[in-house]
Formats: structure tokens, sequence, C-alpha cells
């Protein structure tokens, strides 16, 4: 079953082309990463799959249903949930209650505090501590728990390790692991050797355009670095 569908999807900050024509079709329970340099289009991408940011021309279909006009608190009830860049906790609350927020706007289902707990077990002695006092692999992991505990088919994860330490990276990809099988995920990675290894299925864009789409397995260090830096397009890379 096809979980998400992109058609020719564009996006734009008034005159600013940011995402150009990008297509894709997503099986249910695939890993994607999303790779790119500063200013390719991938947060816009991630903020348009969510309904935060408008689709300037094309579509967007979730489990076959069109969603392109819905907005954002829609498609997470319908399925689609997104952990931003810069977790974006209310620090003011505590974790217990950055958690139940994220409940109360989801579409209910198997995801309950404590099934969060048990995929991530970091989080249990910090419900009581405000989220503004936490480390980043704290807030981080917090942040997957608010979106998993909204009961997400797909789940939409910007930026996973930006501004985290080796050792709190680790920690963030031990508990994505358990989510694997549960749901789609898509994944935007600035470290490339850690995307080609947790990922089934890898894009990279450039200038807003998806320059190379392909397996990790079948896919160059070399050709995966010239379409970082957009040097020419990647052709007939396997999908």
């Amino acid at each position: 079953m096809t979980a998400l569908e992109l058609h020719d999807i564009h996006g734009r900050y008034g005159l600013l082309h940011a995402v150009k024509g990008i297509s894709l079709t997503l099986p249910t329970g695939t890993v994607l990463a999303v790779i790119g340099a500063n200013g390719a289009g991938k947060t816009t991408l991630m903020r348009m799959l969510a309904g935060l940011h408008p689709t300037a021309a094309g579509s967007v279909s979730l489990f076959g249903q069109d969603v392109t006009l819905l907005p954002a608190h829609a498609r997470l009830r319908a399925g689609l949930a997104l952990c931003p860049e810069g977790r974006r906790l209310f620090a003011d609350l505590t974790v217990r209650e950055n958690l139940q927020i994220g409940a109360e706007n989801g579409c209910g289902g198997d995801w309950t505090l404590a099934t969060v707990i048990d995929a991530l077990p970091q989080i249990a002695p910090l419900l009581d501590r405000p989220a503004g006092g936490l480390s980043g692999g704290q807030r981080q992991a917090v942040a997957i728990g608010r979106s998993l505990i909204a009961n997400p088919r797909v789940l939409l994860l910007d930026e996973v390790s930006l501004g985290l330490s080796p050792a709190a990276v680790e920690g963030v990809y031990q508990s994505l692991e358990r989510l694997r099988g549960h749901m789609t995920l898509v994944i935007v990675e600035q470290d490339l050797t850690r995307a080609m290894s947790f990922a089934e299925r890898l894009i990279c864009l450039s200038e807003g355009v998806m320059e190379l789409d392909g397996t990790p397995q079948n896919l160059t260090r070399g050709q995966i670095t010239d379409a970082y830096f957009g040097i020419h397009k990647v052709e007939g890379a396997d999908a």
C-alpha cells in the first residue's frame, strides 16, 4: 500500500521557488532519508508535507486520500506527524505535559504514554521535569515521543541529529530503530554516513530539485556527493 504520494509539487516563498516539481511514491513502512546542502529545500518540503506551508502546485496524497488542501491539524489526525527542526517543545511545560499535548491533538491508537516510554525509555525519568531544562538529546527524544503519541502512520523528522553530540545522536537512532516497521519514516539528515546506514531509500535535493533517488546499496558516495553539491544530475539510479 502507498503511504505517501507526491505528484509534481512546487513550493514558493514569494518569488523564491524553493521546491521544484518533486514527485515521489513511498510504500507503507519505507524509511526514507532526505539529504542536501543548506537551502536545498529540505525543510520546505517537510513543511509542505505536514501542511505548514502551502503547495503552490501539484498534489500530496496520504494513503490514497488527497490532502493537498488540508491544514496541518487535519493531516495530523489523518495520520501524518512532523517532528520539526529545533524540537519546538513548550519549554515551561513538563515533559509529561508536552506529551499530553501530542496525545490530545492526534488521532488515537496504540501509542500511549506507556508505549512511548517503552520505545523511548530515556524519557521515563524526565516526565516531571520542565522541557526547557533538558539536554539536546533529551529534547529530541521528547519531541519524537510527542509525535509518536499522536499515533502517526507517517512520521516526518526534520534535521533529526542537528546540534546533538555523537552520543546523543546514537541514542536517538537507537530509539528510531525501534520504530522501524511500525510506520513510514521520512528523515532529513545532515550526516551522510548515518543516512546511508539507516535508510532504505535516499533522495538528494539541490536548489529545490530532486537530483538523486535510489537505495544506499546502489549509490556510490561519489554520486551522492555530486548530487549534494549540484555538480550534475545523476541519472539511472535505482529507486
